[in-house]
């Protein structure tokens, strides 16, 4: 028997990077998995790259807006009836020097990186059953001051913390609350913000490993976060980077 037979995973930020390699990592376990994002066309390619037919439903889902979340909640009691994850993994990367950052910027990161993981999670308890894992996604970034991170890391943080106050608060249901803070992670948009092949090599230039991290090393990860192997792993973050942020390398 698969480990996550009979079992229903949401994804936010689930059509690309990590959340997709979580679903294939999901789905080879029996489980069936709900991505939910804000690019319709990147979902619809994810489901065919997937191709899980009845096992994967894709709903498009603006994280930062609760009606957005409202419909995405009856679409999976429609389909599945429950839950027994959740990876809030949807977010935004968003750089520059504070003086610089305006109101509209701050609304942006924050609504996406902590409001939408928030109410991801308070919009799912309905249907999230007893005993169920939730996995936040984090970043190293709360464990070094960066310049022009001010915004992003401070929304990072504030998604760690929400671990452990949320560990606590579930706790009575069985619920297990963990974060997951990725280091240099070769995704789209690490693509996009490293830019040059001469900036990814200068990244891992700061990784003891040697090497940047993969999607699937999150996957793996958030694997067993999810599943009953971590069944008395709660309130924690575990840092996956290879010890960027606790090592140097030689």
């Amino acid at each position: 028997m698969a480990e996550f037979n009979g079992k229903t995973v949401l994804i936010t930020g689930g059509g690309s990077g990590m959340g997709l390699a979580t679903a294939k990592r999901l789905l080879g376990a029996g489980a069936r998995v709900v991505l939910a994002g804000r690019d319709e066309e990147r979902l619809e390619k994810a489901v065919k790259e997937l191709d899980a037919g009845e096992d994967v439903l894709a709903v498009p889902t603006d994280v930062a807006r609760t009606a957005d979340l409202d419909r995405l909640v009856e679409r999976v009691r429609e389909r599945y009836g429950s839950l027994s994850g959740v990876f809030a993994n949807a977010g935004i990367a968003a750089f520059s020097r504070s003086a610089d950052v305006t109101e509209a910027d701050f609304d942006h990161v924050v609504g996406i990186n902590f409001k939408g993981v928030y109410f991801t999670i308070t919009k799912s308890l309905p249907i999230l059953e007893d005993g169920g894992s939730v996995v936040l996604n984090g970043s190293w970034l709360t464990h070094k001051g960066l310049a022009f991170t001010s915004v992003y890391a401070a929304t990072k943080a504030a998604v760690i913390s929400l671990a452990r106050t949320l560990a606590s608060d579930l706790g009575t249901r069985g619920i297990r609350v963990n974060a997951i803070s990725p280091g240099y992670i070769v995704t789209d948009m690490f693509e996009a913000v490293a830019g040059s092949e001469e900036a990814k090599e200068e990244h891992r230039g700061h990784v003891a490993l040697g090497r940047l991290g993969s999607a699937a090393d999150i996957a793996d990860t958030a694997f067993f976060l999810l599943s009953s192997r971590s069944s008395y792993i709660t309130g924690q973050e575990i840092v996956v980077d290879g010890g960027l942020t606790t090592s140097v390398p030689l």
